[in-house]
């Protein structure tokens, strides 16, 4: 099934707004209802183009046969960008300027070779396509000729050893059907995030992506063990041990390269045995300084929970801490901040780390108020990308964002981004509504996840940009990553290359040019063109 093609998801498990959510957008920002009709995807017209058989042919013969090219109108539209917030405004817009040549669907690692030495043939550039979930321009080339190669027939587990508690995965496989694929063996990745439902295993790689359960499982990039990767000039293997001081780890250099460098077709990660028991609660805290004092103690000191996030006073207020029940009796609402705590593994090993992580979150002023806040934010962990749909339906503008710091900077980065952000809406005449919430830990620092929520205004995307530019100058000025886990895309690749230097992006350049001479992976996503 494909995702909604000017949205999040599917489109069955859309919802309206509750009418106290609509009301508070109208009363608190102004926000009023939409005007413009609904397009329909019959009614986009893609830009005339100039078929180019002969590059359609190669094509062909690289994955073997023109049933695996899709040149409809549908095909490519639903592969036109990625799921930001600009991304979804300019297609509902009908602007699909980004669309691609042709939609390529390789069925191993052979044919994606095949198809990239095809595409340098005739010119092309080439888009790896996984769920086409990104949200920082991810999916859009600064290339007008580009094919978006669709990893969805590589998607099987090709290896599993229960011994070393390793797998091999191919990119194309979605996560849903990749923890499906473990189970069955008694296993599980413990890999959650947010686009959970319609990520893949190649995106999470080359994405650096970061589950809600990144306490207890680790980020991705941690859980890969090898990878395999097809470049213009050939394939590179990694990942014959666990560890291995034989010089730099390649790894490192494919993790996070966001298709700039090659297209992975095999990832090796370490899984683990399926939990037996899972809890999660929720607990609240006076001041969001509080309770980010009681998260680094628990980081640190432990015992750490397998899932640890903390909302801020707005995001609790509003009710985004848990996404299912936004909506309910704002009047009902009690001040602080919420944190959510889960636990996963043996019952016995569970239990103890509840009520050991229970003394620290109570000595650091945390009140516990039950199961029910933490099984109610499992249930809805995946509907907040839907309900940013509903925000856009009723005229709405909503976007998210997130960035990284050590512990002693996150209290300035926290207020630098959400000031930049309320400041610049605010002089725009559209003041917003900013909610922020603490969404991965570690011992060192952790990562702040903002929602930022207003009126559209005239023109809705080029009304956000300064707003982005301003929040990315604040994260980059307070001493945070420019991308935790949302990866740099075109959104943020100018400030990766400030955070990188020039002698850091001067060789990575070297990199792209000893395996994509011509240039033809992602340009423009990672690292500036030429």
């Amino acid at each position: 099934m494909d995702m909604l093609w000017n949205g999040w998801g599917d489109p069955a498990k859309a919802a309206p707004l509750p009418d106290s959510v609509t009301g508070l957008l109208r009363d608190l920002l102004g926000v009023k209802p939409r005007t413009t009709p609904v397009l329909c995807l019959e009614d986009v017209r893609l830009p005339a183009t100039t078929s180019d058989e002969a590059a359609l042919k190669g094509l062909a013969e690289a994955v073997g046969g023109a049933e695996h090219v899709r040149t409809d109108s549908e095909s490519r539209i639903r592969h036109t960008r990625g799921k930001s917030t600009p991304d979804l405004l300019r297609m509902r817009a009908g602007d699909v300027a980004d669309v691609p040549r042709a939609v390529v669907l390789p069925g191993n690692h052979d044919e994606v070779f095949a198809v990239l030495r095809a595409c340098a043939a005739h010119g092309l550039a080439v888009v790896p396509f996984g769920g086409g979930t990104s949200v920082v321009g991810g999916l859009a080339p600064q290339r007008a000729a580009f094919v978006a190669l669709d990893l969805r027939r590589m998607n099987g587990l090709l290896d599993l050893d229960p011994v070393s508690r390793t797998a091999v995965l191919q990119p194309g496989l979605r996560a849903p059907e990749a923890e499906a694929l473990l189970a069955a063996h008694g296993f599980t990745l413990g890999h959650f995030p947010q686009s959970f439902e319609w990520a893949t295993i190649g995106g999470f790689a080359a994405a650096r992506s970061s589950g809600q359960a990144s306490a207890g499982y680790g980020r991705f990039d941690e859980m890969v063990l090898g990878l395999t990767l097809a470049t213009p000039e050939g394939t590179i293997e990694t990942g014959r041990a666990p560890r291995s001081a034989a010089g730099p780890d390649l790894r490192q250099l494919i993790l996070g390269s966001e298709g700039a460098f090659g297209v992975i077709t095999s990832v090796t990660v370490r899984i683990r045995p399926l939990p037996e028991a899972r809890v999660y609660e929720g607990w609240r805290f006076a001041s969001f300084e509080e309770g980010a004092t009681a998260l680094r103690r628990l980081a640190q000191d432990g015992p750490r929970p397998t899932v640890l996030r903390l909302s801020d006073e707005t995001e609790t207020f509003i009710g985004l801490a848990q996404p299912d029940s936004i909506g309910g009796d704002l009047a009902q609402s009690t001040a602080g901040c919420m944190a959510i705590t889960g636990y996963e593994g043996t019952a016995q090993d569970t239990e103890r780390r509840r009520q050991q992580a229970a003394a620290v979150l109570s000595a650091c002023g945390g009140t516990l108020v039950g199961t029910e806040p933490g099984e109610r934010w499992a249930h809805g962990r995946y509907s907040a990308p839907y309900l940013r749909d509903a925000l856009l339906d009723v005229g709405a503008f909503a976007e998210t964002l997130e960035t990284a710091a050590f512990w002693s900077r996150v209290p300035a980065l926290y207020a630098a981004v959400r000031g930049a952000l309320t400041d610049t809406l605010t002089e725009a005449g559209t003041p917003p509504l900013v909610m922020c919430h603490i969404s991965h830990v570690y011992e060192n620092g952790a990562s702040l996840y903002f929602t930022v929520v207003s009126a559209q205004g005239e023109d809705p995307v080029a009304h956000w940009e300064p707003a982005k530019h301003a929040a990315n100058e604040a994260v980059l000025a307070a001493g945070g990553t420019i991308s935790h886990h949302h990866g740099v895309g075109t959104d943020h690749r100018d400030w990766y290359v400030r955070e990188a230097g020039p002698l850091g992006i001067s060789a990575l350049r070297a990199v792209k040019r000893r395996l994509d001479p011509d240039g033809l992976l992602n340009p423009g996503v990672l690292l500036p063109t030429d």
